[in-house]
């Protein structure tokens, strides 16, 4: 995926991760488990990527390999920072703690349960104020408590709660504790590995406004992991769907929502609930189990679950190019008949 744009602030480039795997009680019959599978994109400043799909796919791998949370086997992530002094670093390179401490400042994180990613044992202000203690970024007591008060103001928390540990909020309100920590260096980029999943319905609607307006309001760029499509057609600017540890489509996310080129992007599309009760079932069924990825040996990763597969699926596997262009807007799909099925969206 050749992109040249100044405007890019992550650019992932052919990235690999892959895990040795033992079985047995004496660990034998090793293989690898080919978690991320050579895969390409990029991120512009202020929009946000969604990376979906089933559970094991890969997706979170990906975003530990972008974070520098975990060494990738191979390939190449560049974060660009769009500060003052603008510079490009390539994550997986960076050897020495002092460096890689200095990147995580235009990083945050924001986790799928926020029960668990939050200490039970700290007080609100003392989980705040790690980053900034961390990073030594506060001038006295009086500054660091100023800045653990705006935190709060900015997701919404009053500030007079701050002493009060985690168990005395509701699910909704840790959440906006834990946006509060990752908004905490003033990041430019924010992973966030479903950020409303865990919460009631009720609630994920107001989390996600709230992370709308805070990308507005700080230009932020976010790479949303999930696999809810209702969530992700509502707040990402472009999908990519993954599969197997390999990216299968990648589009615009109405274009994606609409006009699916790849026959596992439709699936997921069929089974997102719809309140028109007149419409036809679109249910679709996937034959098969999903595959582990030790045993896939050649062909499309998908093969064995699609309805549309032929001979050459089996032995070929498909490249993910830029195969139709909707407003001139790239669409990537990697399946050998993108032009020839047709396959329905939501419309």
């Amino acid at each position: 995926m050749n992109v040249n744009d100044n405007n890019i602030m992550v650019r992932v480039d052919d990235l690999y991760k892959h895990f040795t795997s033992t079985k047995g009680v004496f660990k034998k019959g090793a293989g690898t488990v080919k978690a991320v599978d050579g895969v390409s994109f990029y991120i512009k400043r202020g929009e946000a990527l969604a990376l979906v799909g089933e559970s094991g796919c890969g997706k979170t791998t990906t975003g530990r390999c972008i974070l520098g949370a975990i060494k990738p086997t191979s390939g190449s992530v560049y974060f660009t920072n769009m500060g003052k002094n603008k510079n490009t670093i390539d994550i997986t390179k960076i050897t020495n703690k002092h460096d890689l401490k200095n990147f995580r400042r235009s990083i945050g994180m924001i986790f799928q349960d926020p029960f668990s990613s939050l200490n039970p044992r700290m007080k609100i202000s003392d989980i705040l104020s790690e980053p900034f203690i961390n990073h030594g970024m506060y001038k006295s007591k009086r500054d660091l408590q100023e800045k653990v008060t705006e935190l709060m103001c900015k997701v919404n928390i009053d500030p007079a709660y701050m002493n009060r540990y985690p168990h005395a909020f509701s699910g909704g309100q840790r959440q906006r504790i834990a946006i509060g920590r990752a908004l905490a260096l003033d990041p430019e980029f924010i992973v966030a590995d479903e950020p409303v999943s865990a919460l009631d319905v009720s609630v994920q609607a107001q989390i996600l406004n709230m992370l709308i307006n805070l990308q507005k309001k700080f230009n932020l760029t976010y790479l949303l992991i999930g696999h809810n499509l209702a969530v992700v057609e509502y707040i990402s600017n472009r999908v990519a769907v993954m599969y197997l540890g390999k990216i299968v489509e990648l589009a615009d996310t109405e274009v994606l929502f609409h006009n699916p080129k790849h026959p596992y992007t439709e699936a997921l599309l069929a089974v997102i609930p719809e309140i028109d009760t007149g419409r036809k079932e679109r249910k679709i069924l996937l034959k098969g189990e999903i595959v582990d990825s030790e045993s896939i040996m050649s062909g499309c990763h998908f093969y064995k679950r699609c309805k549309y597969a032929e001979d050459i699926c089996m032995v070929e596997e498909p490249t993910l190019l830029d195969k139709a262009k909707v407003n001139k807007k790239p669409h990537y799909v990697a399946c050998h008949f993108v032009n020839k099925l047709k396959l329905a969206g939501i419309k």
